[in-house]
């Protein structure tokens, strides 16, 4: 016997599940990536901490949140199979109200972004153009398991890091945090990968080609922990050569921790996903905040 779940037909939407729609707990990544930019960028944070707020809030509840509410409204039909229990697929948040909230919460992004500054501005333009491609029709690059986890990892990682460090020293960043900002972002494609696991049925049924549908758990669960660790190599490699071993040794050490958590997760992909986003990525992005701390004592 199914139970089919009960749905709401209110005139306006809960609050919780407005709550709930902007998803607080992927606020993180783009909040620490800004943060870490403003820590590589040489520049101390409490010379203009009011930037550094402002930043880090548009970064993660607004920036962030907007793409959240974008995506569950593009993905109302998926969600309807996945989770039917999300906020716009059990009616709690009825009618159109999803769309608009992802439109107000578009021109609240361009309105606090403008406060930045130039660069903070062109970089929050940036950020909602891609919240909007990876969902909305017909561009919808969510439905590659190639460049929607691509884009959400430049997204996430890389566009809030340059940010932070361009608004806080108010010009063009360094070269070197680029290409270390640019190597966190491409190895956070998997993690947006193992992500992907929790909605392989309804992908399948909808035509998304993400990485565990077109490959299957076991060879995705693979090319997401190569992807991962990958980059980190890479980082390891430039700060040896940059003269950093003290810094360059800590991530080593992340990335073995890692490597160790990836061993587990490969023993049952999809049941483990969620556990090593919740594990491996702590040691990932701690080792973010050790390059950023070792390109700050390379600029200043």
């Amino acid at each position: 016997m199914s139970v089919s779940p009960t749905i709401r037909t209110g005139k306006f939407p809960e609050p919780t599940a407005m709550l709930r729609l902007i998803k607080p707990i992927t606020w993180f990544p783009p909040m620490w990536a800004y943060l870490c930019g403003t820590v590589s960028s040489g520049v101390s944070p409490l010379q203009n901490w009011s930037l550094v707020l402002l930043g880090i809030i548009l970064a993660g509840p607004i920036v962030c949140g907007m793409s959240q509410a974008a995506n569950d409204w593009c993905d109302r039909h998926v969600d309807a199979i996945n989770e039917p229990d999300r906020p716009i697929p059990s009616g709690r948040i009825p009618g159109r109200w999803g769309l608009w909230i992802a439109l107000a919460m578009t021109a609240l992004s361009l309105l606090v972004g403008a406060a930045l500054g130039p660069w903070g501005f062109a970089a929050t333009v940036v950020g909602v153009l891609a919240a909007w491609a990876y969902s909305v029709e017909p561009i919808r690059l969510k439905r590659s398991g190639w460049w929607g986890p691509g884009l959400v990892g430049l997204s996430y990682e890389t566009l809030p890091w340059i940010t932070g460090a361009v608004v806080l020293s108010a010009g063009a960043p360094d070269l070197r945090i680029v290409v270390i900002a640019v190597l966190y972002g491409v190895g956070a494609h998997g993690i947006m990968t193992l992500n992907d696991f929790k909605a392989l049925e309804g992908d399948r049924q909808m035509g998304v080609n993400s990485l565990p549908v077109t490959l299957g758990p076991d060879r995705a669960a693979k090319v997401a922990c190569w992807i991962m660790a990958i980059p980190q190599v890479v980082v390891i490699t430039l700060l040896l050569l940059w003269d950093r071993p003290i810094q360059a040794a800590l991530i080593t050490a992340l990335l073995a921790a890692q490597i160790w958590a990836m061993s587990i997760m490969m023993r049952d992909p999809k049941g483990k996903a969620p556990w090593y986003n919740g594990t491996g990525v702590l040691f990932y992005i701690s080792g973010m905040m050790v390059a950023a701390v070792a390109l700050r004592g390379l600029i200043t």
